[in-house]
């Protein structure tokens, strides 16, 4: 396997990457024509961060089906998971430059390629049939989602009135659970850095913290395809950049992964903090389904969502997971690292 970095600071990667790396300046991308088991690296740091997306194009236009990964020393890219979906096989974030010598090592380029082989394969293979194939969705419930004016907003939102929702169970779990490796004060620290961070992906979809149990949460989301739409694309960003969140902004040394749950249904509404006890067939089942059957690294939804609700594009990242308390549910595909994340 070749391996090519293209970056403007040569000498503060070299020590870095294995020494049967090559190394070039960005304009050498230009005319960079890789081999099916070479894979590619190029540093961004110099790039304003309005330029990195059409750089990360540029560079898989160059690298073809060859696998390709993106250097990032200053931590420009808000969001390493977009770069997954452009196709990149690895994201070495901001604290590259403080690794010690060799620690990229063979091994970690080799999974990534190997990944990369694995994702384009499953994709060639993955062709839909039937009436997902003609562009409908797998799920087949029925349930039609109500006029969009049908959500006044949650200033406007009356207290007590029944109203449909989608429920979006969260929590973080490691593969030993958190409670056998930390402290109280440490989970409850852990614990608000998560619900940050889930406010801010969510606010895109308006989505509302509407029950904190101090250990997990539930969101609830319009019932609106924009809001579902960019809901369902946030929690699957997080899935991906699991070890960048864990590590950066939650400041955890040991693996962790997100675990979302997606169901439907009608609730009587509160403002937070004065649901009390909610009585709810749909947020039983959500948190049921959260706590019980669905499992880290992945997005678990049911057959009580409306037709609308996953987009197009992310249908073949679902594969069916059977029956949970009489509803069909399916599980997002998991996604794998160089090294055992989860």
């Amino acid at each position: 396997m070749g391996i090519f970095i293209f970056t403007e600071k040569e000498t503060a990667l070299k020590d870095i990457f294995p020494k049967t790396a090559k190394f070039s300046n960005l304009e050498g991308l230009q005319g960079h024509t890789p081999h099916s088991d070479d894979i590619t690296y190029i540093d961004v740091s110099a790039f304003a961060e309005v330029d990195i997306k059409k750089t990360a194009a540029k560079v898989k236009k160059s690298c073809g089906n060859t696998p390709w990964g993106i250097i990032d020393p200053k931590g420009n890219i808000k969001d390493p998971a977009a770069l997954f979906f452009e196709g990149a096989c690895d994201y070495l974030g901001a604290g590259i430059l403080k690794a010690p010598a060799g620690s990229i090592d063979s091994k970690r380029i080799k999974d990534a390629g190997l990944w990369h082989k694995k994702l384009t394969t499953e994709s060639t293979e993955a062709e839909p049939t039937g009436k997902q194939a003609e562009g409908t969705s797998f799920l087949n419930s029925g349930i039609k989602l109500p006029a969009s004016t049908h959500f006044p907003g949650w200033k406007k939102m009356q207290a007590g009135k029944p109203m449909p929702f989608y429920l979006m169970y969260c929590s973080l779990q490691g593969k030993v659970p958190l409670d056998d490796r930390l402290d109280d004060k440490t989970i409850a620290q852990i614990h608000l850095r998560f619900l940050d961070h889930l406010e801010d992906v969510f606010d895109e979809g308006e989505g509302l913290l509407w029950i904190n149990s101090g250990k997990d949460c539930l969101f609830l989301i319009p019932p609106k395809v924009k809001s579902i739409e960019a809901s369902i694309k946030s929690a699957i960003n997080m899935i991906i950049s699991s070890p960048v969140i864990v590590l950066e902004s939650f400041n955890l040394k040991f693996p962790a992964n997100f675990i979302f749950a997606l169901h439907y249904g009608s609730v009587n509404y509160k403002p937070p903090g004065k649901t009390g006890t909610v009585v709810s067939e749909a947020v039983n089942y959500v948190f049921h389904l959260g706590t019980k059957k669905a499992e880290p690294g992945r997005l678990t939804i049911t057959d009580g969502l409306p037709d609308k609700t996953i987009p197009q594009p992310l249908h073949d990242c679902f594969v069916p997971a059977g029956k949970y308390e009489n509803h069909d549910i399916w599980h997002s595909k998991k996604f794998s690292y160089s090294k055992s994340w989860f």
